[in-house]
């Protein structure tokens, strides 16, 4: 059973392998609160997993080290368990979805578990990590649903506290809910006025629907490239912690989770992966109500894929109003992309590609379609540009 006691102790014993991350003001990220960032994305391994996992496995038996470790795990959890199991000499094994980015594979290895990717998502990779459990009597260390891991996970509400004592409200990302369990369990003990907050993708949001519906449901499937939260089916202990600790439960997009990442690299300097992302996605976008407080976003891992990392910031900057396509119908004429360029000059949008199709078969003979990509500074100066074009008399597709 949890007990704050457990958490101090959980605390004491990551002093040997844990940073105490920091917590950074983000005024560029939140027009109506006071925002700060707990950086776990910086944490030993690049996400805060490896507290629960080091905290877990510190408090095995010999008997059960002996055995060796299984886990399953997206990415972070993998890590943590492959870094604390080689500080204590135990063979370690890994199920991973075969979806999960290739740099968390690569990693997970790096620190010496053998790895075995399993296809579909994280539940799959949870199900063929129980069975390997039970032929060949490995030791199970659960990714969430496990009081020694929420304790590890805990110690990162007592960080915060000492770090804000006043704070107001805590925002958290949710997969199975370990994290937002351990954190709000711990700073509803010491400062119960503080409001904590859930966040998941709205791809996958297993505990928010669990809450809504009263029981623990499973997910048909989930899909989102925030691979750390994508979790069809919620811990029967975090399901409970969540209900007793947790003051509400919000999802946010992908396209607001990507246009988070960018913002954090632009505005922070500061890399963050999907699941890492949302609850500063929920408060750039007021999933919750916070006007005026002194808020924490839990930043809570930064291992995204690079491949990924340069897609996400392409719809992070089509998000923001910072790229934008438009596709117009243009009498094919001399001077027609003299007069386009003109007016988006003027407006002050930068052209980074033009192509004319003359091909497409809904146009006339005499006909063209004119594509032009742009770097704009937000939404407003693309609505500028558009209404320009079309008084103008250009025709907008």
């Amino acid at each position: 059973m949890l007990t704050l006691d457990k958490i101090y102790h959980a605390a004491y014993v990551l002093r040997q392998v844990a940073r105490k991350t920091d917590l950074i003001a983000a005024p560029a990220l939140a027009d109506d609160c006071e925002l700060y960032l707990k950086t776990e994305n910086l944490q030993v391994t690049g996400s805060f997993k490896v507290r629960g996992a080091y905290y877990k496995i510190s408090q095995l038996s010999e008997e059960e080290k002996a055995h060796g470790i299984i886990a399953c795990s997206a990415g972070n959890h993998a890590q943590g368990v492959a870094l604390a199991a080689a500080r204590s000499g135990i063979e370690s094994v890994i199920c991973m979805p075969d979806g999960a980015p290739i740099s968390k594979v690569e990693a997970t290895k790096a620190y010496g578990a053998k790895v075995e990717l399993v296809k579909g998502a994280y539940d799959d990779a949870a199900a063929r990590a129980q069975q390997l459990q039970k032929e060949k009597g490995y030791t199970f260390i659960h990714p969430f649903d496990d009081d020694a891991v929420i304790a590890g996970q805990g110690t990162i509400g007592l960080e915060i506290l000492d770090q804000l004592a006043d704070v107001d409200a805590v925002l958290v990302p949710v997969g199975g809910g370990g994290l937002v369990s351990g954190v709000a369990f711990a700073i509803k003990q010491l400062r119960p006025q503080c409001k904590v907050y859930g966040v998941q993708a709205a791809a996958a949001p297993s505990m928010r629907d669990s809450v809504a519906a009263g029981e623990q449901i499973t997910l048909d499937s989930v899909s989102t490239f925030a691979d750390g939260i994508a979790v069809k089916h919620p811990g029967d202990i975090t399901f409970k912690m969540v209900n007793e600790y947790v003051d509400g439960v919000v999802t946010v997009t992908e396209d607001e989770i990507a246009a988070a990442i960018l913002a954090l690299i632009e505005k922070q300097k500061m890399i963050a992966e999907g699941a890492g992302a949302v609850a500063v996605a929920a408060v750039m976008f007021h999933k919750v109500e916070l006007a005026g407080k002194k808020v924490v976003a839990l930043v809570s891992g930064g291992n995204i894929d690079v491949t990924i990392l340069n897609r996400v910031i392409t719809r992070g900057l089509v998000m923001s109003g910072r790229s934008a396509t438009l596709v117009i119908a243009l009498e094919d004429k001399p001077g027609q992309l003299q007069g386009v360029s003109e007016i988006i000059s003027r407006c002050g949008g930068n052209v980074v590609q033009v192509y004319h199709d003359h091909a497409d078969p809904n146009m006339a003979i005499n006909s063209c379609y004119l594509r032009i990509g742009l770097e704009t500074r937000d939404h407003a100066q693309v609505q500028q540009i558009r209404d320009e074009l079309t008084a103008a008399g250009f025709k907008l597709v």
